[in-house]
This record gives structure tokens, C-alpha cells and sequence, in this order.
């Protein structure tokens, strides 16, 4: 059960107050009493000896809300008049919009944005395609796809219930990188639909991110637009994921006084953020890794390996890693490990087992809400740990790593992600927390840095020119880099 005030269950209550010496601080108990901390109190209208008032009570959970309408009614002179769910208000009509960039006040403006003006930048990108990314939307502008089928820790809620997370993605892509991004939830879970909507789509937007798609068709819808399109696809759930754990890493291992390829690594939670992560892993140097899914550990003398039945994936992973085939549960295997990466479900790690890791160890418990072994339970343990949670040090977040990445690579028009980019972007995450600053509770930057984007995305199309990745843009009537996004070209 949460037992901290969170933003997310903030409740704001209109309450008529008789004007009494003394009412509000009543108020202020009942709900306090109730399980609520008080927030704003905005007084709304005096009038006949009465006042109006909307207090915000931040509560720990859903639950508290009754428990305060309850306590607040039970006081004399008092009644609740309305309540509003701040989380829904912010949702109210969606939280992104289309706007203009240029006004239409004349006959002129409008010749030259629409017709017929508009004729003639239509015929020069007939002639030349690749003007499509000097003379619209395309050269700054990403889709965030997905078919609802593994949102949040929801699961399969379907493309309508995914579109305010979908939503959300873009509010992060225009605020910290200045990239617009648009929400497409298609309601098939076909892979080959999915490819052929996206391939179809593809000619409007600069980059395709997917987003909340199920494994193990991500991993083949991935492949095939990656294979199939010439600008960047990136699924966020894995390599976002991946990045930044990357870059919490390397801090981590700064901070122990060790080398990445001597680590010894477990992974618990083999979905699409699992298998990213261990192949970044794998491009950073790191060469021991065991990986537990539901079964326990992956290897190639399992029986679902032996008979086939083990997805192409997993199948991927067995050959990959756990070279001595240990077997068991996640706390059997745990023995020698330097990291514990959990990427799966609450409680899944006892924590008296993390005692038998090498000393000094590292655990990035990621589930959300609930993490495989709390801070709480692992303090006795562990020297440095990181979650996904907003609510402890090192909060592993994604959006870290996306909006830079995708930052650099429209930037100078990448053709692809590639691992060496993602790498890149791991090391300038890293590099945004300064070694004098570098502690056990901070070994990654806040959400809201606004360097590490722009750190991000330089360290990405760096990358990109040195890989032959990137396409220089066409400068012709290109806006100043500081009107259209964070970062330069």
C-alpha cells in the first residue's frame, strides 16, 4: 500500500464554509486526519455569512478520497459543493494541439500557404523528394505508434485506453526537444497490418517511435520497419530502457571503482526492455549475463529450449548468454552478481538474497509501481540502487534518452538508430551528472535537466556522421535551430 502523497491522487474539493473564526483550520484537520496533505486553499466567493473555497488535498492513494468528502461532511457548517481529480483535468480534451506557425490575415498570406502558391512547393517535391524534409512537417516530426497491447504496467487496454499515455509521449518529445509528435493507436494487433499502416504513413513524419507494443511481436515489427523504412525506428520501450539503464551504469561502476566488461550481470524479466537492455549490455563490453524470466533461468538445456517451444527470441538469449547454464529462480542465481537488473514484477528478488552478490553491490529494481526488492528491504545490502519510481533517488526514466535521441537523429536526417548511437547517448546521459557531484544517490540526471537533451542529441548525430548515417539537410529557408528544437543540426 502507498504511503506517500503523490501529485497523481491530488484531489481538489469546493467546500461551502460557515465564515466562523476557526472553520478552515477544522477543514484543514478533518482532511489532514483523513489521510490527505493540504496543498492550495483559493478562496471562490464570500456571500451571506458563508465562504466558498477549493482546497487541494494530495493523498497517497485513490482510496483516501472518500475518506476525506466523509470527514469534511461530518463537521457542522460545512458541505462539499463539488470535487475534481486534478489527473483527469489535465487530460480534459487531450493534452496536445495543433497550432499554426504563420498568421492568415490577407489575401497574400493566404496565396502563398495555400493555394496557389502552395502548387508550386508541391511540384519541386515531385521533382525531388527529399525536398519533403526542407518544405513540411516531416523534417521535425515523429509518430509515436502503438496498439495498446502492453501499456504501462495496464497491459493489453487497447488502442483507445493507450492514447492518453501515447498523448503524454509527445507533451515529453516537444517539451524536452522540441520535436512534434503525434499519437497513432491502430486498432489491430496484426503484425503485418501494423507494418504496412506504418509503411504507409511513413512519407508524413521524420521518425517512427512504437511504443507499448507486446513482446514478442515488437521485436518483429521493429525489424521489419527498420529493414523497410529509410528514416529512424526506434521502440522506446526497449531501447529508451536500455540507454538509460546504460548511463546509470556507468555512473555505478565509475562510483565502485569498476570495469564494465570484469561485470557480472543478472536480468531478471525477459520482455522487449529485457532483451534491449542485455544487448546494450552486450555493445558496452559486458560479457557475463544470465537472464531469469517466469521459468527461471534462461539456458540452453531448458526443457522448452530442447523441445522447441521457446519463442525465437528467448531462443536468442539462451544461445547468448549464461555460458555455465546455471538454473533456477532469480535468487538462486543471484550468487557473484555485481548488477541486478529487475525488469519484471513486485517482490519477484527476497532480499536477504542480494547478501550473496559480489561486494558493493548494484540493484536497479525498474517494476512500476512496486519494484522486485524496495529500497526499504534492500538498504542492508546493496551500496547503490536505482528504481523506476519517481518517489526514490535514481529513478530510471526513458525520457532521458528518447526525446535527444530522436533530437539528433532528425537533426541530421539518420537514416536509423543504431547501437553505437544508443551508446553514445548512454555516455552523454552519464556525463550530465558532474564527477564531483557523482554519489551513491545520484547516479543519473533529474527528468529535468534541461542539458541532457541537447547533450543527448549532439552525442547521437556525432555518431551518426561518423557511422555514415547522416544526410546533410538542405539549408534553403531552414528556421534558426533555436525557434525549432533544443540542440543544433
Amino acid at each position: 500500500m502507498a504511503t506517500t502523497p503523490s501529485a497523481q491522487f491530488s484531489l481538489t474539493i469546493r467546500v461551502e464554509i460557515a465564515d466562523r473564526p476557526g472553520m478552515l483550520g477544522r477543514v484543514a484537520s478533518a482532511i489532514g486526519d483523513a489521510g490527505g496533505t493540504i496543498g492550495a486553499v483559493d478562496l471562490v466567493a464570500i456571500d451571506g455569512g458563508r465562504t466558498v473555497r477549493d482546497i487541494t488535498a494530495l493523498c497517497a492513494e485513490q482510496s483516501t478520497w472518500g475518506r476525506i468528502t466523509a470527514a469534511i461532511e461530518a463537521l457542522d457548517g460545512v458541505r462539499v459543493l463539488d470535487t475534481i481529480d486534478r489527473t483527469f483535468q489535465v487530460h480534459l480534451g487531450g493534452k496536445i494541439e495543433q497550432r499554426n506557425k504563420l498568421p492568415l490575415k490577407t489575401r497574400d498570406d493566404l496565396s502563398m500557404a495555400y493555394t496557389p502558391g502552395v502548387a508550386r512547393v508541391c511540384k519541386a517535391i515531385e521533382e525531388d523528394p527529399d525536398k519533403a524534409f526542407q518544405y513540411t512537417i516531416k523534417r521535425n516530426t515523429v509518430a509515436v505508434v502503438s496498439d495498446g497491447t502492453a501499456v504501462l504496467g495496464l497491459g493489453d487496454i487497447g488502442p483507445s485506453a493507450a492514447m492518453p499515455v501515447m498523448e503524454g509521449k509527445a507533451v515529453l518529445f516537444k517539451e524536452f526537444a522540441g520535436v512534434d509528435a503525434f499519437p497513432i493507436c491502430l486498432d489491430t494487433k496484426d503484425p503485418d497490418e501494423i507494418v504496412a499502416i506504418v509503411k504507409a504513413i511513413a512519407p508524413t513524419f521524420g521518425g517512427i517511435n512504437l511504443e507499448d507494443i507486446s513482446a514478442p511481436r515488437c521485436f518483429e515489427i521493429e525489424d521489419r520497419l527498420i529493414a523497410e523504412l529509410d528514416i529512424p525506428v526506434f521502440h522506446d520501450d526497449q531501447h529508451g530502457t536500455a540507454v538509460v539503464v546504460l548511463a546509470a551504469l556507468l555512473n555505478a561502476a565509475k562510483l565502485t571503482g569498476r570495469r564494465i566488461a570484469d561485470l557480472r550481470v543478472l536480468v531478471v524479466g525477459l520482455g522487449a526492455a529485457g532483451v534491449a537492455v542485455t544487448k546494450i549490455l552486450h555493445s558496452a563490453g559486458v560479457t557475463e549475463v544470465i537472464g531469469c524470466d517466469s521459468r527461471g533461468a534462461v539456458h540452453t538445456e531448458r526443457a522448452d529450449y530442447l523441445d522447441g517451444s521457446m519463442n525465437a527470441m528467448k531462443r536468442w538469449y539462451a544461445e547468448t548468454t549464461n555460458p555455465e547454464k546455471l538454473d533456477g529462480r532469480p535468487g538462486d542465481v543471484i550468487d557473484g552478481m555485481d548488477l541486478f537488473i529487475g525488469l519484471s514484477g513486485a517482490r519477484v528478488m527476497p532480499p536477504e538474497a542480494l547478501a550473496k552478490m559480489r561486494p558493493d553491490p548494484i540493484v536497479f529494481a525498474m517494476a512500476n509501481p512496486n519494484p522486485e526488492v524496495t529500497p526499504e528491504e534492500a538498504a542492508p545490502y546493496v551500496r547503490i540502487m536505482a528504481t523506476g519510481r519517481s518517489d526514490y533517488p535514481n529513478q530510471i526514466n526513458n525520457v532521458l534518452a528518447f526525446p535527444g535521441i530522436f533530437r539528433g537523429a532528425l537533426d541530421v536526417r539518420a537514416s536509423s538508430i543504431t547501437e553505437e548511437m544508443k551508446v553514445a547517448a548512454a555516455q552523454a546521459i552519464a556525463d550530465s551528472v558532474p564527477a564531483d557531484e557523482l554519489r551513491e544517490d545520484y547516479i543519473v540526471p533529474s527528468v529535468f535537466n534541461r542539458d541532457v537533451a541537447p547533450a543527448v542529441a549532439t552525442a547521437v548525430a556525432e555518431q551518426a556522421r561518423t557511422s555514415g548515417l547522416a544526410h546533410a539537410h538542405n539549408e534553403v529557408g531552414f528556421a534558426p535551430a533555436d525557434e525549432l528544437h533544443v540542440g543544433a543540426a
